[in-house]
């Protein structure tokens, strides 16, 4: 896959792409598959400038709960919160759908929608109150807990998430992981990402884990330490 050139801030204006039940935390990877032609054009575009693309979630589910958002009766709405990704590799199709990996950065707030330009939306945001989230992935965190309610949730449910293949990870990679990777509803999901900080952010991973969850509702999201 081609690589992009290391863009370090993030954009005032944010070309945005809603996906249900799929959040992006600091550090996280995302491989996206864009076929859409209004999503390709979104694409090509950050590739072209600032390689950032913001990852938000409707406020109502898509109706299979996996892909992008349809827009029959125009935009819906999204929630207020995201996450801005860098796109660090990208492989072009010749039909010109893209293959894309997304490495999360940051946290940010929708302001204010600008007009959408060639089918894809954009905002203005915010990245106030997330300036942690850059070092996040150095923060050092006990992840025993989580690993062990893994476990039990392996034995209770049938999901393909391996413990083993998050046990040599950090901690905080550990949690960011599987609070995106991990088959909760799509609320949860947003709990999650809208957490202040990774201490809050585990105790409701936690407590989620305790509960269960429905199955069939999660996005392929990697943790970090997983690519290079």
């Amino acid at each position: 896959m081609p690589r992009c050139g290391k863009t370090s801030t993030p954009p005032a204006i944010l070309r945005v792409f809603p996906l249900t039940g799929c959040i992006l935390l600091p550090g996280n990877w995302l491989p996206l598959h864009i076929f859409e032609p209004r999503y390709r054009a979104l694409v090509t575009d950050a590739i072209a400038s600032d390689q950032f693309i913001g990852m938000v979630q409707p406020v109502i589910p898509a109706p299979d709960n996996s892909g992008p958002v349809e827009e029959p009766n125009g935009a819906p709405e999204l929630h207020h919160i995201g996450g801005a990704g860098r796109i660090e590799h990208y492989l072009p199709e010749p039909d010109g759908r893209f293959h894309i990996l997304l490495k999360g950065v940051t946290r940010f707030r929708l302001i204010r929608e600008l007009a959408v330009e060639k089918g894809y939306r954009r905002f203005e945001v915010s990245y106030e109150g997330y300036d942690a989230d850059a070092l996040e992935p150095r923060r050092p965190l006990d992840a025993a807990d989580i690993l062990e309610a893994l476990q039990v949730l392996r034995a209770s449910h049938s999901i393909s998430i391996e413990p083993e293949d998050f046990k040599n990870l950090a901690g905080i990679a550990v949690l960011n992981g599987l609070a995106a990777a991990l088959p909760f509803s799509p609320a949860e999901k947003q709990a999650l990402l809208e957490a202040p900080a990774p201490c809050d952010r585990q105790k409701i991973l936690l407590a989620l884990m305790t509960m269960g969850f429905r199955q069939g509702t999660g996005t392929r999201v990697l943790p970090p330490g997983t690519i290079h």
